[in-house]
């Protein structure tokens, strides 16, 4: 079955990995021709390839599915219920990260163990469990290969990239194939921004050293995950392969896909909330109420003790791409729940000159200069804002009185070495821009 598995990999352009520590440069090639797009051309997903060659790559196998309410088809049906029944897929478990496989649970939370009542398969529940767990759940199901198809968003702190990490590690000590299935990064995937991980200040917001605004895509990141940090927590790397999409390019955002937006949490309701998110939920390490509570979450922005001043100060620096609206709003869950909160509403209105990391650090120097009762949120760290940014330079700095110039100069070294890394794990051309 192996030769033949190769084989079907090589005559579509799916990417493997199972000896070595990344993907190869000839399936690299392939995958960045067959995702060559015309104008207007709709982005095939991971999965409609894999569905459209009728399952060849995992036929014969018991196969489980890592997912949530995004892994849909274009008519929005759920992956799993098509796959179970096509009847082509011996589909024996599911496994539901953050929110759960099909998403009733708030942030936070999970859905725990169950029978998924619509296809019969049984759920387990990843959140939370060290990969040492979830291997132990992968032998539980006698699974032979784990699809992983979730709706990236971006931004390193999103926990679902972890949970693929976690993931790829317990399937590389069960001695289990792990396959990707791709979809669009919904924010572009031109460049990496922002802050890069330190170590010790790992967590699940930030297991590995990549930047905060990765711009890649979850098969991406896989590749990366499996050449530089998977076989130091599991004493090898897993046996990958990625199924690419075709027709997508690194400049498109997901509008321009061509697919269906579907929320992959609850506090992401737009693509626009995808756009800010990697620099505005540096606020949720502030006493600021990030929008949580809100139908503009991360998006809006403010506290009670903050007035018109805030949007004011922003306004005059004519920041690229972003408008500013002086707002208020009164959140219903979380950070000053039922307390009206003066603050402002962002407006990116131009997506390629928007730096949604650089325009949050200006956002948090500039409330820290108008209004002194700003502070960070303290957390076992001791401090959660080097958590989300990866170390202690981006809190220093701003309370040391450093300009924004000053605070992104602060982490382009490491910037600089995550960007070459990156590069080598890159499966589609970049476009127009």
């Amino acid at each position: 079955m192996g030769l033949d598995r190769r084989g079907f990999l090589r005559s579509t352009g799916v990417a493997t990995g199972a000896a070595a520590v990344s993907t190869t440069a000839a399936v690299a090639g392939a995958a960045r021709a067959t995702s060559a797009s015309g104008g207007g051309q709709r982005v095939l997903t991971g999965f409609e390839v894999l569905h459209r060659d009728g399952y060849r790559l995992v036929s014969g196998e018991r196969v489980g599915l890592i997912s949530n309410p995004t892994g849909i088809v274009p008519d929005l049906r759920h992956e799993i219920d098509v796959m179970v029944a096509s009847g082509q897929v011996d589909l024996v478990a599911a496994f539901g990260p953050e929110h759960g496989f099909r998403g009733s649970a708030d942030a936070g939370g999970s859905e725990g163990d169950y029978v998924d009542p619509r296809t019969g398969v049984a759920v387990y529940d990843t959140y939370g469990k060290t990969a040492a767990q979830i291997a132990a759940y992968f032998r539980a199901a006698q699974v032979d290969t784990v699809l992983f198809d979730i709706q990236d968003v971006g931004a390193r702190f999103y926990t679902y990239i972890w949970t693929m990490y976690d993931c790829m590690v317990a399937a590389a000590q069960a001695d289990v194939r792990f396959v990707v299935l791709d979809r669009p990064n919904p924010i572009s995937g031109v460049a990496a921004h922002g802050p890069v991980m330190h170590p010790e200040h790992a967590s699940f917001v930030g297991r590995k050293a990549i930047s905060q605004q990765h711009g890649m895509t979850v098969a991406e990141l896989a590749g990366l995950f499996n050449a530089e940090f998977v076989p130091a927590d599991a004493g090898g790397p897993v046996e990958l392969d990625v199924v690419p999409m075709r027709g997508w390019r690194r400049d498109r955002f997901h509008e321009e896909t061509g697919q269906p937006f579907v929320m992959p949490s609850p506090n992401m309701p737009r693509v626009e909330t995808a756009v800010v998110y990697p620099g505005t939920c540096l606020f949720e390490a502030t006493n600021l109420s990030e929008g949580r509570g809100t139908t503009r979450p991360f998006e809006l922005i403010g506290a009670p003790y903050l007035d018109h001043v805030w949007a004011d100060a922003l306004r005059e620096q004519d920041l690229p791409g972003v408008q500013f609206r002086e707002a208020y709003f009164t959140p219903s869950t979380s950070k000053h729940q039922g307390a009206l909160c003066a603050g402002l509403q962002l407006h990116v209105t131009d997506r390629e000159d928007f730096d949604a990391i650089r325009t949050a650090i200006a956002m948090i120097i500039t409330a820290k200069q108008v209004a002194p009762e700003f502070a960070w949120r303290e957390s076992q760290a001791p401090f959660w804002i080097d958590r989300l940014t990866g170390s202690e330079q981006v809190r220093h700095d701003i309370d040391a009185g450093a300009g924004v110039d000053e605070v992104v100069a602060g982490w382009q070294g490491d910037l600089r070495a995550f960007r070459r890394v990156r590069d080598r794990h890159l499966l589609y051309r970049t476009g127009r821009r």
